[in-house]
């Protein structure tokens, strides 16, 4: 696969060295914009999928971390910065992204920090090769909203195809992106804090769902066409198979559902674990309190 490393200025980011990753998936050519910040230990932040996703998210944190670190954050395809042609947004993808990814810029193991959903990636790689030096999940998820809520995968599809349809598509991706609903929904599982939601913070948000292709891996993620594993037991067995050690962040309003999920992975044997004020975005809203449950464990085995 033929890759290319190349800086690019147009990009809003948090203060680093803003690049673009050409990547190739099924003989088209995709746009992966990151953002490297600091010196150091080279150290890998995924941002959570979403349909706001954006390695913004982890922006206050890599600026905690670059004092120590070589950070660098990256914008998923079909997320953020990144291309969002219209493709079948599925694990292959994002699974072939990854190896590629951190092959393709860092030399050695590396230590990953990655929020959400992009843990079963994570641990899916670490337990295929050597990528990883050691792991801290924040808040991790495997499964997506709809499979969550219960929807089977034939209501589940239903929805991703109306999503994807040129124009009913694009009217319900705008009913559910207004700046009102984005709003509801970080109030209810995403921050705990209702004065860090601000207008300006929605406004943000809701920039980055408006990018043209934008529904397309959002519809994935949501109707769960994004979850790597299917089952609780496989999502553990990944864990029991890692040989790198695990840190686990959990915050302690995280919803119910994804609690349960994220005490049945902490239970595991030789998994370490802290839970700290916050829910599902937690890594955005006190990044300080993030990096100071981590610190130790990042520190004690530093390079």
């Amino acid at each position: 696969m033929s890759t290319n490393l190349l800086s690019t200025s147009a990009a809003i980011g948090f203060g680093g060295v803003v690049q673009e990753y050409l990547w190739n998936w099924e003989n088209q050519q995709l746009r992966v914009v990151y953002e490297t910040l600091g010196k150091g230990s080279p150290l890998l932040l995924l941002p959570s999928f979403s349909t706001v996703s954006t390695r913004l998210e982890m922006g206050e944190l890599a600026k905690l971390l670059a004092p120590n670190f070589q950070v660098v954050a990256v914008d998923w395809p079909g997320f953020g910065e990144s291309s969002r042609p219209s493709l079948n947004y599925r694990p292959e993808i994002y699974q072939q992204f990854l190896e590629d990814f951190v092959k393709a810029v860092f030399n050695n193991p590396i230590t990953v920090v990655a929020a959400g959903h992009a843990a079963s990636y994570v641990l899916q790689l670490a337990v295929k090769q050597a990528a990883f030096s050691r792991i801290v999940l924040l808040a991790p998820t495997w499964r997506g909203p709809l499979p969550t809520m219960g929807a089977s995968q034939q209501i589940a599809g239903m929805v991703r195809e109306l999503v994807r349809s040129p124009i009913l598509g694009q009217a319900l991706y705008k009913l559910n992106t207004t700046q009102s609903f984005l709003s509801f929904m970080y109030r209810r599982h995403v921050f705990t804090d209702a004065a860090k939601i601000t207008p300006s913070f929605i406004e943000n948000k809701w920039q980055t769902t408006q990018q043209p292709g934008a529904r397309f891996a959002s519809a994935a993620f949501v109707t769960g066409n994004l979850d790597a594993v299917h089952k609780q037991s496989d999502f553990l067995e990944l864990v029991q198979s890692l040989t790198v050690p695990l840190m686990v962040v959990i915050g302690e309003s995280s919803p119910p559902k994804s609690r349960e999920e994220m005490n049945a992975l902490v239970a595991l044997s030789g998994v370490r674990s802290v839970v700290i004020p916050g829910s599902l975005g937690l890594h955005e809203e006190y990044p300080a309190l993030v990096l100071e449950a981590v610190q130790d464990f990042l520190f004690s085995l530093k390079n």
